[in-house]
């Protein structure tokens, strides 16, 4: 089914901003990236979906195994006692033998947690990952593991982030890819006006990820 994804800036990242732009999508592939009228025009029949703000690619996380292996994300179901935040450190440490089967479902949590920050690619050395909860958890959710070539050398803070901008790096050095006709259709959609906004705010703001064509987060 078309699908045409619509937003005041369409930032495809290796190109030139589109106001007002779309992003059409036939199944898991982007058939264009143009002006929403000319989308309209190309695309008769599609279902639209508008989207406050920006429109971009999905973003790239460079350490999803720290952040699904060395933090503890608390089933909804204990937020009275641990909160609703990652837990690390000693805070972890003091949670004792967490166990398989509540490991498998932090993990499962942390999967989803990178979606609504626009995630739709994680790194792992030889893109592949070795741990099988993780490996499980990341091959379910569909997101693309990729290689960690160019992956930065240091961390900013103590610890990472589940945002990709904490990086430090603008959208061109965050995003997985462009958008491209005939890509995969992986996008992320943030409530910002543009991307100084976005570097600045962060994917915090992030309102909806499409991954390979599905629309698998939406906070509005």
């Amino acid at each position: 089914m078309l699908t045409i994804h619509a937003a005041p800036l369409v930032l495809p990242a290796d190109a030139a901003p589109v106001v007002d732009g779309a992003v059409v999508v036939d199944g898991d592939r982007i058939t264009a990236v143009e002006p929403y009228e000319d989308a309209v025009d190309s695309a008769p029949g599609a279902r639209v979906r508008r989207w406050p703000g920006v429109l971009t690619p999905g973003l790239r996380q460079w350490h999803p195994l720290w952040l699904l292996r060395h933090c503890y994300h608390p089933d909804p179901r204990e937020a009275d006692e641990l909160g609703e935040q990652p837990l690390w450190g000693e805070r972890l440490a003091a949670l004792g033998d967490l166990g398989e089967t509540r490991w498998s479902g932090s993990v499962r949590r942390g999967v989803q947690r990178m979606l609504r920050y626009g995630t739709t690619a994680v790194a792992s050395p030889g893109a592949r990952f070795r741990d099988p909860l993780v490996a499980t958890a990341v091959a379910r959710s569909g997101l693309t593991v990729v290689g960690t070539t160019n992956a930065p050398g240091t961390l900013l803070g103590e610890r990472p982030d589940l945002d990709p901008f904490a990086e430090g790096y603008d959208l061109r050095g965050t995003v997985h890819g462009p958008l491209t006709v005939g890509g995969r259709a992986d996008l992320a959609v943030f409530d910002v006006p543009d991307e100084t906004a976005l570097r600045e705010r962060g994917a915090a703001t992030c309102v909806a990820t499409v991954l390979a064509g599905r629309l698998v987060y939406r906070a509005r």
